[in-house]
């Protein structure tokens, strides 16, 4: 039985266009929820607050806020539309901060882990996620079985990380060492000059 909470914010995800491209409440449950709660095993081998790095609409943020009541949850979301939206849904949930702010203006080594799904290329993805992680902690990449682990590993090295391990559907990256001088780089700068 899935936690009311959870089924709520689906029902409400459903209902908002552009949020979400399934329409179908079982699929949506099985690729919002269930999918969002694979990583889990990986989540609890770290300690401390969690963010949701371009949470969109709460995947996979929010179901990780249920499963982890007693941790900070932040979803971060640069998009104005989406952000209100995160704020109506996670209304109920005490641990869930939302922050409207991309990931290369918020505080560097903060968080214990960084999580992030449907974000961008896993190594500009694992760029602006590992600046975010205290050293102790890791970032979590939702990927395919396609995604490049080499070109992921060169971006870690650069930003304090350790050898990216490759899971089902997910990429975990232990961070070692403090963020170095001159990360995160200013916004932009990932996308159009990738370290990888």
């Amino acid at each position: 039985m899935t936690d009311p909470r959870l089924e709520r914010w689906l029902d409400a995800l459903l209902e908002t266009p552009g949020l979400t491209s399934v329409h179908d409440l079982a699929q949506a449950r099985r690729i919002h929820i269930d999918g969002s709660l694979a990583a889990v095993s990986h989540i609890h081998r770290f300690r401390g607050s969690i963010v949701d790095v371009g949470s969109g609409g709460g995947s996979p943020g929010i179901p990780l806020a249920v499963t982890f009541p007693d941790r900070e949850v932040v979803l971060l979301e640069a998009n104005g539309r989406k952000a209100a939206f995160l704020e109506r849904a996670t209304h109920g949930l005490p641990n869930v901060l939302v922050i409207r702010g991309r990931a290369e203006e918020q505080p560097v080594d903060t968080f214990g882990v960084a999580v992030a799904r449907a974000l961008a290329p896993p190594p500009v993805a694992a760029e602006w996620c590992l600046p975010l992680v205290a050293a102790g902690g890791a970032v979590v990449l939702y990927v395919g079985e396609s995604a490049n682990l080499e070109k992921v590993a060169r971006v870690a090295e650069q930003l304090g990380g350790g050898d990216p391990e490759r899971h089902p559907g997910a990429i975990v990256i232990p961070k070692l060492s403090p963020t170095p001088p001159g990360f995160p780089r200013r916004p932009g700068m990932a996308r159009k000059r990738p370290l990888a």
